[in-house]
């Protein structure tokens, strides 16, 4: 998903600067309630005083809290309501969705067929010039050829994946189509879990670890046809491109990472070793992969794809969307994928309508300063409208994202002494005692548990999968007091209505820097999309992002498929 920001460190003074010792305070506080005839707190539960509390229920990564993030200003109640008066119930429904028929000759080489995007694949299996097991033989081939090279992937899902594709092709002979993914290999970040595969997390400590769970966005596909072939490779616990493999690479120049830390599908997609493929994005992590490898993806609406079954590292910012080789396959894949699930309490249905004759001149498009210019006179010779944008609110020191992900994995942090906690706390400026090396964890070797900082996340083969690598990135938010906490979320909410207002003005606007922490604390939904190439010996295509207004998935991606029905720069792919 991303990296946390920096936490503030909170330090407990008095009203002169002088630190308060704790027990002290405690001690002053109770003869103060005892004066006012409060009475001392419970120090326990039943009769006997002193008696031992029975152990708190024991929490993993994935239990939401009672309080969930709410995007649209006024709550989601107040957004259904809006939509159910302006537009009737019927707005709800999950959209049909038609990919337009397969016309011409059948490409002749394996090479042109992996290339090509998801739902021109689409046409040729529904129309049975290729059947689901030809095209997975096709992916499982590049998957295996492709991924010594890559790292791109965590498992390659070799036998269930020719099963699938089997059965996909026995209900396409009996008519009994489920739709435009049917037969449609595709892959898995593999933060989510899949029974009987193998979840990682991208970390070594967890590389044998199976959860038995089906995640949402699987099942959904699942049952729409949609053929998994591989779970792919995140950085480690959704961070950067290493994991304990190495470094994704971006098949556009070997040289480079695929960025983070939903590397594998920027790879693998890029590579033409799925047809698509599921990322997740904190802050970051779809809209990142996709610029690097030169793709097409929707960072839909906070709330709009079900994280259940997925790895947490912020529930109120986790966000899960579609990876491409066109706009057009991101509609398609977002229209299976979107919708309520009362496992993931954050969902919301809201409608998609998809559509590929978008009267541009009717949208309120916006651009920025650091917009393409190519893209904007495009989008006007198409018939748009567009206007500068003003400068969007400033949502510096006001994220949760330290608190959250140190509370997803208090069940990892938890478990180790707390003097090796404080230490390393106190080795990377955090604690007292700064600048005094850690004590070893249990099971480090010598110098292993050092902390490498929250970006350490090594460079070589495993990365820094140390314990000291975890505390130091997962234990900072531990010290954040829950005012500090909760005054940043009230803070958080009237950046939302400042957005807010701004947007009242425009339906979406082009972005030159993505505004990636703006509209990931707002909840605001982001296409990419590739403008042109760059130039010199490793050329690879430049992108940009489409913001939109919130629930406006469908019209960031109407209009970025009028671009890409207009332009060509989706089309080219790495020579591998």
């Amino acid at each position: 998903m991303s990296v946390p920001p920096e936490d503030l460190d909170i330090v407990h003074a008095d009203d002169d600067g002088r630190t308060v010792d704790r027990r002290a305070f405690m001690r002053t506080a109770l003869a103060g309630a005892a004066t006012l005839g409060l009475g001392a707190p419970a120090l326990a539960q039943g009769t006997g005083r002193g008696q031992q509390q029975p152990p708190p229920r024991p929490l993993g990564n994935g239990e939401p809290p009672a309080m969930v993030f709410q995007p649209y200003p006024g709550g989601t109640g107040a957004y259904l309501e809006k939509i159910a008066r302006e537009r009737g119930r019927e707005a709800f429904d999950r959209a049909t969705f038609t990919v337009e028929p397969w016309s011409g000759p059948v490409p002749g080489s394996e090479e042109e067929i992996a290339y090509l995007p998801a739902h021109r694949l689409s046409a040729l299996v529904q129309s049975r010039q290729l059947t689901a097991v030809q095209l997975t033989d096709i992916y499982l081939n590049r998957l295996k050829r492709l991924d010594p090279t890559l790292l791109c992937a965590v498992s390659i899902l070799e036998g269930q994946a020719r099963e699938a594709a089997q059965q996909a092709d026995a209900e396409i002979r009996a008519g009994r189509y489920r739709g435009p993914l049917h037969g449609i290999p595709w892959g898995i970040k593999d933060l989510f879990a899949v029974r009987g595969t193998r979840t990682t997390w991208g970390s070594k400590a967890h590389q044998d670890q199976v959860i038995d769970v089906d995640s949402d966005v699987y099942v959904r596909l699942r049952d729409a046809g949609a053929i998994l072939v591989a779970k792919l490779a995140t950085g480690l616990f959704a961070q950067g491109d290493n994991w304990y493999r190495g470094q994704t690479k971006n098949p556009w120049n070997l040289s480079q990472g695929s960025s983070g830390s939903s590397a594998g599908p920027g790879s693998a997609t890029a590579a033409g070793c799925v047809a698509f493929a599921i990322g997740t994005e904190t802050q970051g992590s779809i809209v990142s992969p996709t610029i690097r490898c030169g793709l097409s993806a929707l960072r839909p609406t906070f709330g709009r794809v079900s994280r259940y079954g997925g790895m947490v590292l912020a529930w109120s910012m986790d966000k899960a969307g579609p990876m491409c080789r066109t706009v057009e396959d991101c509609a398609l894949v977002f229209n299976t994928i979107h919708g309520a699930d009362e496992k993931d309490p954050a969902t919301v249905t809201a409608p998609f309508r998809f559509d590929r004759e978008v009267d541009l001149s009717r949208l309120r498009i916006g651009f920025d300063d650091g917009s393409p210019e190519p893209v904007v006179a495009k989008l006007r010779e198409l018939g748009a409208q567009l206007k500068p944008i003003p400068a969007r609110p400033n949502s510096a020191n006001i994220s949760g994202l330290g608190v959250e992900s140190a509370a997803a994995f208090d069940m990892y942090v938890s478990t180790l002494p707390p003097a090796y906690v404080d230490s390393v706390l106190a080795a990377t400026g955090r604690g007292r005692g700064a600048g005094a090396p850690p004590a070893a964890a249990p099971g480090d070797t010598a110098g292993r548990g050092r902390a490498g900082g929250a970006r350490g996340g090594g460079r070589g083969p495993g990365g820094d999968d140390s314990p000291g690598s975890a505390v130091s990135r997962f234990a900072r938010g531990r010290s954040t007091s829950a005012l500090e906490y909760m005054q940043a979320q009230r803070r958080r909410q009237l950046l939302i209505h400042e957005m807010d207002a701004l947007m009242k003005d425009y339906d979406m606007y082009i972005s030159g820097n993505g505004d990636v922490g703006l509209t990931n604390q707002t909840g605001h939904p982001a296409v990419v999309f590739p403008w042109s190439m760059t130039e010199g010996a490793n050329s690879q295509p430049r992108c940009t992002t489409i913001i939109g207004a919130l629930f406006a998935d469908d019209a960031i991606l109407s209009v970025a498929n009028a671009y890409q029905s207009a332009t060509d720069w989706h089309q080219r792919h790495p020579n591998l």
